[in-house]
């Protein structure tokens, strides 16, 4: 697999646990958002989730999903987010993406090919080491 491993999490239990297998497994993960989170989870739940997975596990990479709405993507470059993901016409991505460089962040358009999805996962510790170890 290549490195980092994408996760999509659904609450902080779920990043916590992917942190934590990712920490047993010795490799890099990317705690991914849910399509859309940006404008139904929220931009402040997705950045205290953020620092509270920082606070205890580390640096780990996360990518927040703006949908097609740069307005949330630059309320979430406002709030400190270092990677979101947007699907937004070309040139309102341009727009988004140039501000995001000047803020040392990045912006990319589309999720990753394979992305384990922890949403109804009844055991989510099991699948993070499944997923890793594959």
């Amino acid at each position: 697999m290549s490195i980092p491993a994408h996760i999509r999490v659904h609450q902080l239990d779920h990043a916590r646990q992917a942190a934590a297998a990712a920490r047993a497994a010795g490799v890099e993960i990317t705690l991914d958002s849910p399509a859309g989170a940006a404008g139904w989870h929220g931009i402040g739940w997705w950045r205290r989730l953020e620092l509270a997975v920082a606070a205890e596990f580390g640096v780990v990479a996360t990518v927040l999903d703006c949908a097609d709405a740069p307005g949330h993507a630059l309320a979430a470059l406002r709030a400190g987010c270092r990677h979101i993901r947007l699907r937004a016409a070309a040139d309102s991505f341009e727009r988004v993406a140039a501000i995001a460089v000047q803020s040392g962040a990045i912006v990319d358009g589309a999720p990753p090919a394979e992305v384990l999805d922890l949403l109804g996962v009844l055991d989510a510790p099991a699948a993070c080491r499944d997923y890793l170890e594959r």
